[in-house]
């Protein structure tokens, strides 16, 4: 009675921790609430009589909780390390391992559940067995690659093959046969069906990430998180822990409903972001003009903007390589001291990671009233004197709207173009992370700013600070 009350308790803290995620002015105390929830459901897990009546089986040194205490020092201090040291240009490939080791724990719990009662379970574990090995070894082997493309340790261009999407096909069909080998009574080969489940799964982790570009990996991020939640839940079924189903299915809803959110802001289905090979051949995409983006100092720039009543900032991965948020932040509010309205324009795509930017920004206090999505700002673009991109590529390249030849065409886009005056802040000139040329770079009201964006939006608030 009191383990069921515990996981009731858990699970509640685990809904309202999700529910205050939603908004960044409570988001830090979703984040205690959940982690409470689980802490909850760890104890309580612990203090479970079968637990330790197998652990009393195993019979190991020290007792039953001894070694269960070293791997909580050992996870602990290796969090609380990661988490200190990692950049916020970091944080998309962490959050792609964090996915990928809840899939792998999952995929663990399957194995070895299995290997310790290899005889036929009933249909219902049999089948979550499957699902666990299959979306466990697909989360796990899917996200190492998704960080190694985000990190840029692996090209983050698509890879496809000629037949690349049967070939895919043919494998999940022997998936699917395995686990079908494996569940109906009568088959003699339950060790051979699972080990081919597993070892599969695992290949087709690496075969479902790999023809998908870098400008997808927001979305495959997402995705990625809601397979690591379903296979939590098929994890809580094998070993009958309702707080593991609980929890599990609050990730995995979670998760398809941001992927299909963010499909619907790049206006692509989940089978075109799965299937399409997007980003494959962009490098090969231009604009079709030879003309050279005109680049500007920072006193010029400083001169359009003194005299400018209101100015749009639009994020994007590269304010988070430069760390500008808080150099933005201060030159936000010089801006307004000078009477000039200030708004930023948050793409639901950009940077590299579900709501990458709304997290720079709320580390940098930035008023949650002035985040824009590009549904609020788009219809007030042309009476914006100055919009200023700061590192952002395809959600504000106008080949979304008018080049059917795109492979981002039909994307809702920031349309930066339709501003009296654009800044557009680069190192180089460069194409951003899927490789597609942006035509807004060539346009006539467009003026490149080269160099460190930090250091940029640095000079520009000094300009004002000297003419005060």
């Amino acid at each position: 009675m009191l383990t069921n009350i515990a996981y009731i308790i858990a699970c509640i803290l685990f809904i309202l921790g999700i529910k205050r995620l939603t908004k960044p002015q409570t988001a830090r105390s979703g984040n205690i609430l959940s982690a409470i929830g689980m802490l909850i459901a760890v104890v309580t897990v612990l203090f479970e009589r079968d637990v330790l009546d197998a652990w009393d089986a195993v019979d190991v040194v020290g007792g039953a909780y001894l070694w269960i205490l070293i791997a909580v020092v050992i996870g602990s201090v290796i969090g609380l390390v990661w988490s200190k040291k990692v950049q916020m240009t970091g944080m998309p490939e962490l959050v792609a391992l964090y996915n990928g080791f809840g899939g792998l724990a999952s995929f663990l719990v399957a194995f070895t559940q299995f290997i310790q009662n290899p005889n036929r379970p009933d249909v219902m574990i049999a089948v979550s067995i499957s699902l666990a090995l299959f979306t466990g070894g697909i989360t796990f082997t899917g996200s190492v690659l998704a960080w190694g493309k985000l990190s840029e340790k692996l090209p983050g261009k698509a890879v496809v093959f000629p037949g690349q999407n049967i070939f895919n096909i043919i494998v999940l069909l022997l998936i699917v046969a395995a686990s079908v080998l494996y569940i109906i009574p009568g088959t003699p080969i339950n060790m051979a069906a699972v080990m081919v489940i597993a070892a599969v799964s695992l290949i087709f982790g690496v075969l479902f990430v790999l023809p998908i570009g870098g400008g997808d990996m927001p979305v495959v991020i997402s995705l990625l998180n809601a397979l690591s939640g379903v296979a939590v839940a098929m994890a809580g079924f094998i070993i009958s822990n309702t707080v593991l189903v609980v929890a599990g299915a609050l990730v995995g809803a979670s998760g398809i409903i941001l992927t299909l959110i963010m499909c619907k802001a790049m206006n692509r289905s989940i089978t075109n972001l799965l299937f399409s090979g997007f980003g494959a051949g962009s490098a090969a995409v231009t604009s079709g003009s030879n003309a050279e983006p005109k680049a500007i100092l920072i006193e010029d720039a400083y001169a359009i903007l003194e005299a400018a009543e209101s100015v749009v900032f639009i994020p994007g991965y590269g304010m988070a390589v430069a760390q500008a948020q808080h150099v933005v932040k201060e030159f936000a509010q010089k801006l307004e001291a000078n009477g000039c309205e200030v708004n930023f324009a948050v793409h639901a795509v950009a940077g590299r990671m579900p709501g990458h930017m709304n997290v720079l920004l709320a580390e940098a206090d930035i008023p949650y009233e002035q985040l824009k999505t590009e549904s609020d700002i788009n219809p007030i673009m042309p009476q914006q004197d100055v919009a200023i991109v700061i590192g952002a590529n395809d959600v504000v390249n106008p080949a979304a709207l008018t080049d059917t030849s795109s492979p981002i065409y039909g994307m809702p886009i920031i349309k930066a173009h339709e501003a009296k005056t654009v800044f557009i802040l680069k190192r180089g000139k460069g194409r951003g992370f899927s490789g597609i040329e942006n035509e807004l770079f060539t346009m006539p009201n467009a003026l490149m700013i080269y160099g460190d964006a930090k250091a940029t939006i640095a000079g520009l608030s000094a300009e004002f600070t000297s003419a005060i």
